[in-house]
Parts: structure tokens; sequence; C-alpha cells
């Protein structure tokens, strides 16, 4: 093993213990015994002049330079699977592990049949399928490509818009009486709302541009949309909606439109991934792969 690689090799075994936040379970992932494990990481330490994990009895914690470390290593590594593929003997062989952190309801839905027509196509990727709607620390999650539905809080990352997704006003039958395209029709009626995301009042724009804010009377509100949903086919109050996600049920009329022509501002679902000279070719395959998936949601 040359001197270059076993670096590589240090930095691998590094981030499996940070991920996995126990030297034991690493090393039986990397096929280590824990010996082996716990020397690399005292000859990386040792190598660069920084401690990078605090030991106790029962936890692993890093310390700053251990954090800086990770985020670094990760890249490295990320990098270095770039270069080797371009030089891999079988340019058409897709192979590898992807670990994917995705919205909830896209996750169970539409992303994840995308997720799997892909893999059916690449029976040798191995993919790590994370449902999350809550913000991430990407460098502290340790995933390839975070799916996220609206702006993306890092700057560190690469933001690639996959759809623009449609959202619409929806309730029950009933449950609201004519509107004559009057979003101000619905002020005492209740509202299940979605957050963090919205808040009291929505601005919607209607017919030929007219514009309007809808201001709720929220009676209802919760941070997961499928629960949301469900309040409004339930006849808790009316929601706003992705149009793909209550499709099904405005066909079979269990949800309807009290304001039609009416549309509260479009989401985008962006792909956010860590800068890096080479990404792997699994990466950008998988990400042309959702943008495609996804491009018939508006």
């Amino acid at each position: 093993m040359t001197r270059s690689l076993d670096r590589l090799t240090l930095l691998e075994t590094f981030v499996r213990i940070a991920e996995r936040g126990s030297i034991s379970a690493a090393a039986r992932d990397l096929g280590l015994s824990q010996a082996s494990a716990s020397r690399q990481l005292a000859d990386l330490e040792e190598r660069l002049g920084a401690q990078l994990i605090v030991r106790s009895t029962h936890h692993l914690s890093l310390t700053k330079a251990g954090e800086r470390c990770l985020a670094d290593a990760r890249l490295l590594l990320a990098e270095w699977e770039g270069f080797a593929e371009d030089f891999a003997g079988d340019a058409d062989r897709i192979a590898g592990p992807l670990k994917i952190v995705v919205p909830v309801a896209l996750g169970q839905t539409v992303a994840l049949d995308c997720a799997v027509a892909f893999q059916a196509a690449h029976p040798e990727i191995v993919l790590d399928w994370i449902l999350d709607d809550a913000p991430i620390r990407f460098s502290e999650v340790g995933c390839d490509l975070w799916l996220r539905v609206g702006a993306v809080p890092d700057e560190t990352l690469i933001v690639q818009p996959l759809a623009e997704v449609e959202r619409i006003v929806v309730a029950a039958p009933g449950l609201v009486g004519p509107a004559d395209g009057d979003p101000q029709a619905l002020a005492n009626v209740p509202c299940a709302a979605l957050h963090p995301f919205e808040g009291g009042r929505w601005p919607l724009t209607g017919p030929l541009g007219k514009t309007a804010d809808l201001d709720a009377r929220v009676t209802f509100a919760s941070n997961n949309i499928a629960t949301t949903k469900r309040v409004a086919v339930a006849g808790g109050g009316y929601a706003i909606m992705p149009r793909w996600l209550v499709a099904a049920e405005l066909e079979a009329g269990t949800l309807v439109e009290p304001l039609p022509g009416w549309r509260a501002a479009s989401l985008t679902i962006n792909a956010a991934f860590a800068p890096a000279r080479r990404q792997t070719r699994r990466l950008r395959l998988f990400i042309d792969a959702m943008k495609d998936g996804l491009a018939g949601l508006a």
C-alpha cells in the first residue's frame, strides 16, 4: 500500500468512526478489528498533529479540528472516487453507495419512484434513503445529496433546481361556501397550515395576474405535509397543498378547489450537494434522473 493510498484509508476510517460514533461499529463496517481502527485513527491524528476525537468510556465526540477534518475528508474521498472513475475499465458501469436525504412526502412517493427506477437501471447502486423534512447540517449527516423543497439554508453547498411545484388551495367538499373568486371569503374558515414554510398569510395570484392576500385562521398546524393533507381531507380546515400531492383526491372529489384559478407561490425542489472538483458519476446521473422524473410535477 502506497503512502498516499494509506492516507485515504486513514481518512475513510476516520469518517466512518465519526459517522457511526463508535470505533467498534466503524471497524465492523470496514472489516477491521477494533484495535486496527483505533491505530488508524491515532495514526491520522499523529500525522495531522491534532486530536480529532475525544474518547470517553461510552461516547465519542469530535473536536473543533475533527469537525473541520470531517468536512474536508468527505470532499477528498468524493473527489478521489470521481478521479478513480475516470480511469475505470468499464465507463458504463455505475456502482457504489449513495446516501440521500429527502423530504418525507416526496421520499415516499414520486422521488422514491425515481430512485427505484434509477436503481433498477443500475443494480450495483446501494441507496441509503433518509426521510427528513427538517433542515440538516450537511457536513454532519454525511450524505451525498440533499433534496430540499424551498430554499437551502447552507451557503457552502452547490444548489441545482430540479422542478417547480405548483400550490393550490384545497378543502373538503362543504367546508367552504361559494367563494366567488374572493380569497377573503375564507377568512373565517378553519385552516390547516404547514410550518415552518407557512405563516398566517398567503399571497395568492389569481386569474389575469390579480393578487390578493389570504389571511388565515389557523386552527391546526403541523410540520408534516401528509398530516396536514389528511386534516384537510377530514374537513378540519382548508390547506395550501402542492397540486401533485392532492391530484388523486381532486380527481376523486374528496378535496375541491374553493378558489379555482388562484395559486400560492410555487416552491422549487432543489438538489444540494457539497462542492468538489470531481463529482462521482453515480451522483451526477442520479441528479439527472431526479430532474427528469420530477419534471412533470408542476
